[in-house]
Order: structure tokens, then sequence, then C-alpha cells
């Protein structure tokens, strides 16, 4: 078990080394990954990205429900704020993956439906016992979004299989808007 000396230790020894100095707020590109909160898949781990490179948001299933779209709101208004000579625009990537404890969830639809902010009568077509049909579901609905709110986006949706460690483009870079 790791204790609060185990993370002090560790801590100091990652400032020894430096690698926070200098880094932006939103990272070093336009990069945002919403991804799970499984400790198997972190983002930065799983697609092989640097200290600073994204800005992950991280949920129960990785999933869009309203919370995530309130954040991306708010991070899209910090992103102006410190925009700078920062590249415009932003590539959202939609990060599900197999084994998710999302589907030990399904049992309490109640829970899962007030996550999703929807009746549980809805639930169905949020796809939670599918990962690829859940990524598809959840990029058509966050490109919907950010059309009329962000637009100018790209969004894309990856499954990252924690078998293999190998991830599947399952929904192609595409900008929002774009069918």
């Amino acid at each position: 078990m790791i204790n609060t000396e185990d993370l002090v230790s560790r801590n100091a020894a990652f400032a020894a080394r430096g690698a926070h100095e200098g880094l932006h707020i939103l990272g070093s590109g336009n990069l945002m990954v919403i991804g799970c909160v499984d400790s198997r898949v972190d983002p930065s781990h799983v697609l092989g990205l640097d200290l600073g490179e994204v800005t992950a948001i991280r949920n129960v299933g990785g999933r869009v429900t309203p919370a995530v779209l309130r954040t991306l709101l708010m991070l899209a208004k910090v992103r102006e704020a410190h925009r700078g000579d920062r590249p415009a625009g932003t590539h959202i990537v939609v990060m599900h993956h197999t084994e998710c404890g999302i589907k030990d969830i399904a049992a309490f639809p109640d829970m899962l439906a007030n996550d999703f902010d929807i009746p549980v009568e809805a639930l169905d077509e949020k796809a939670v016992m599918d990962p690829v049909a859940a990524v598809r579901h959840d990029v058509g609905f966050l490109k919907e979004v950010l059309n009329t709110r962000m637009p100018g986006g790209l969004v894309t949706g990856i499954v990252y299989d924690v078998e293999t460690g190998r991830i599947e483009v399952v929904v192609p870079t595409a900008r929002a808007g774009d069918e």
C-alpha cells in the first residue's frame, strides 16, 4: 500500500527532475482526452504523452455526461484567457476501454441515469455494456454540442483494450459539425 510518506518521497524525486517547470496551464498543444478513472487507463500513459501535453477529463466510464460538457465549456474559457500564441481550436479524444467497471454500475440504473441526467428508460441508448457503441454515441453527441458551443473543434473516438494495451480508432478524427 502506498502511504503518505511514499507520496512525499515520490513527489520530491519528481520535483527534483524539474519536469514541471515552464508548463502551460492547458498543455503544449490543443489536445484534450475524456477518459475513465480506471487506474489501468491513464490517458497519458496509454497514449505515450508527457506531462504538459494533454488536458485530461476523467470520470466513471469516460462518458460524455452533462458534467463533462460543463467542464469542457469552462476549459474553453480558460483557453481563451491563456491563448496567447497558442493554436486555436481543440482536439478532443473520447477514450473508452474494454472491461470497464461502468458495466457494474448498470445494475444500479437510477445511479447511472442520474449521472447522465436522463430518465432510466433512456439508458439503453447510452450503450453502457459496449465500449465501441458507447464511444460512437458519445462522439456523435459531443460533435453536436461542439458544433453549437465550440465550433471548429476536432473529435476522435478510440477504445483501449486493457488486455493488449492497444487502441482502436473507432471514430476517425472529424471536425465538429461534419457528418
